[in-house]
């Protein structure tokens, strides 16, 4: 049994007989970006959660917006923090806003009324790849975009950053316009196979900003099937530009289900990180995400 205390960064549980996921909801496309997700198109409770994470030692969990309907926005928090109130987790909600929307106030204040959510996510992946886009197009080149993105910090609120490498460069302005908005980058920046360079340098420029920090997490949305040794050197990479202080192991549970077991996921960040300090390696399995999700716990 591996030792490490384990703070969860990155978590998503649904209960499909109370709010509708669309991206859940057959028909499934082998050539969306996840791949066919029908093997996890069904409830998963925190239950469900702890039986996957099996023997690891997980003190927290950080739940970030699981791709509801974007109606349901407040309903997913709210159901949410009921849960927290009843069995103490999770520890931190990160909620659903589209920050284009020109009432996007009014949704953060309602998401922010809430004890335990910290930050919002957006979704805003847009690749010229059909195959690859979440987006029909780049919404963070609008302006009406970054106003909501403005507004986060009014209302004390990070921001989880979900996009591609080639989107970094435009987006490392807006969010060096705004070093009061901390913001956790998503599944390593997602590089997609044969774009190495431009996720490098793309993470170069985030990693610059010392108020981002960087989830490792999400290998199999790029690369399917994947491989410890093609895990190694994006983790390396991922670690040594934002550093041992700014970077958090994610499960990604259940999504990252769809591209191997619990076991082997952590597994391999386990691994991967086995020749860093034990110092270092409690920060980023635990410590880092206690202290940038605000979490509070003793760990």
């Amino acid at each position: 049994m591996n030792k490490l205390p384990f703070i969860d960064a990155h978590v998503h549980l649904w209960d499909l007989d109370h709010i509708r996921y669309p991206w859940l909801t057959p028909p499934f496309a082998e050539d969306s970006p996840n791949g066919s997700v029908e093997s996890i198109a069904k409830t998963y409770r925190l239950n469900d959660y702890r039986a996957d994470a099996g023997d690891w030692d997980v003190r927290g969990i950080v739940h970030v917006d699981a791709g509801a309907d974007p109606a349901a926005a407040l309903d997913e928090t709210r159901w949410l923090q009921s849960m927290a109130d009843r069995e103490g987790s999770p520890n931190a909600i990160v909620a659903f806003a589209d920050l284009s929307d020109p009432n996007v106030d009014t949704l953060l204040a309602g998401h922010a009324a809430h004890p335990n959510v910290r930050g919002i996510r957006h979704i805003v992946n847009w690749h010229p790849d059909p195959r690859r886009t979440y987006t029909p197009r780049d919404v963070t080149q609008d302006a009406a975009w970054g106003r909501g993105y403005a507004r986060l910090a009014a209302h004390g609120l990070s921001f989880d950053l979900q996009a591609y490498p080639d989107q970094f460069p435009g987006l490392a302005r807006l969010i060096e316009r705004h070093p009061e908005t901390p913001v956790m980058l998503n599944h390593m920046g997602m590089c997609v196979p044969t774009e190495e360079a431009e996720w490098r340098d793309g993470l170069a420029a985030l990693a610059a900003l010392p108020h981002v920090a960087i989830k490792l997490s999400g290998v199999g949305f790029t690369h399917r099937p994947w491989t410890l040794e093609q895990a190694r050197p994006l983790v390396l990479t991922a670690i040594d530009l934002f550093g041992t202080d700014r970077a958090m192991v994610a499960s990604d549970f259940p999504t990252d289900k769809l591209f191997g077991s619990f076991a082997a996921t952590l597994g391999a960040y386990d691994t991967i990180t086995n020749d860093f300090t034990d110092a270092e390696r409690r920060a980023m399995f635990a410590g880092n995400a206690n202290r940038l999700y605000r979490l509070g716990l003793t760990i």
